[in-house]
């Protein structure tokens, strides 16, 4: 549940995403890539500074911004990213399923609005509530992101993603009745388009502290929802219903504890998700500094299960 990083080169690239699966053996091998990376394809400029984060150079604010904004063509913008997954996929051999991903809508136009990561989330909310529905430009860049994303899964797919995670991180900045409006029909355009021509390829959807739109996020169609941490296991599956996967959702924070209190989590998580239909992970990403025999620990207790 984390393999984020900026490389166009796709040796480094297949490298660094084969060093956990060399180490651990997890049942899943994660493209090292960054939702971001369309955004230079789609002629938005961008950079990631070190202490500071995504710096989007000109963020958007106006119709005349969004019209500068082109459709991602995966093929030309970013042909390293299926070099590297026809590789990864080779390279794993079916040992294990090799996972692309990419960012949703509302959460790729928070950061091109904002320009870059946010707190508060003002710019992108005044852009959505302060202009009358006719001026729809915030609209207007949500759909270039949910036709580009619907390119980029497919993309990915054809050149050996075996499954792809889409991640609304900021999806939950939104009140419900927002997320209806901004991000939901966007995920659902995407979710639906893929499957008119991927109609096997599972879909993940993640967004961190989801608790409050747990249901609406099912209503996307999507297989599986990865639930963070926040969410008790046994209450999200019941929310969610059984028809649906659930992923998680482990406490990153769990792997500084000790090895029983490892143990003792994942047990307990494992029972509340129930039989079937449960891809035990993390709730969020790893933390920095996780003690490396504690994640080993967490693989051979979930492989014992």
């Amino acid at each position: 549940m984390r393999q984020a990083g900026r490389s166009e080169n796709v040796d480094l690239v297949v490298e660094i995403s084969l060093q956990p699966w060399n180490v651990f053996k997890p049942d899943g091998v994660i493209l090292f890539s960054d939702i971001l990376t369309p955004l230079s394809g789609m002629n938005i400029p961008f950079d990631i500074i070190k202490g500071k984060g995504p710096v989007i150079f000109d963020p958007i604010a106006t119709a005349a911004d969004v019209d500068q904004v082109r459709e991602f063509s995966p093929e030309g913008s970013v042909p390293y990213v299926g070099e590297a997954l026809t590789i990864l996929k080779k390279e794993v051999d079916n040992k294990a399923a090799v996972l692309g991903f990419v960012g949703a809508p509302f959460t790729l136009a928070s950061y091109v609005v904002e320009g870059g990561s946010s707190k508060n989330f003002t710019k992108i909310k005044k852009l959505a509530f302060s202009q009358p529905k006719v001026v729809k430009v915030l609209h207007s860049l949500l759909q270039k992101f949910a036709t580009s994303m619907t390119k980029y899964i497919r993309y990915q797919a054809d050149n050996g993603a075996q499954a792809v995670q889409i991640f609304d991180s900021w999806a939950t900045e939104l009140s419900p009745v927002d997320f209806e409006e901004f991000s939901l029909p966007y995920l659902k355009q995407i979710v639906d388009a893929v499957k008119q021509t991927h109609p096997d390829l599972p879909l993940i959807l993640y967004a961190s502290g989801s608790g409050g739109l747990l249901e609406r996020l099912a209503l996307t169609g999507v297989d599986v929802v990865s639930l963070d941490w926040t969410v008790d296991m046994a209450e999200g599956r019941r929310r969610l219903g059984h028809d649906i996967a659930v992923q998680g959702n482990v406490d990153p924070g769990v792997l500084f504890g000790s090895k029983d209190f490892i143990t003792n989590r994942i047990h307990d998580t494992v029972t509340k998700a129930g039989k079937g239909k449960h891809i035990l992970n993390l709730g969020h990403g790893i933390k920095v500094g996780t003690p490396e025999e504690n994640v080993a620990h967490f693989f051979e207790v979930a492989k014992a299960i």
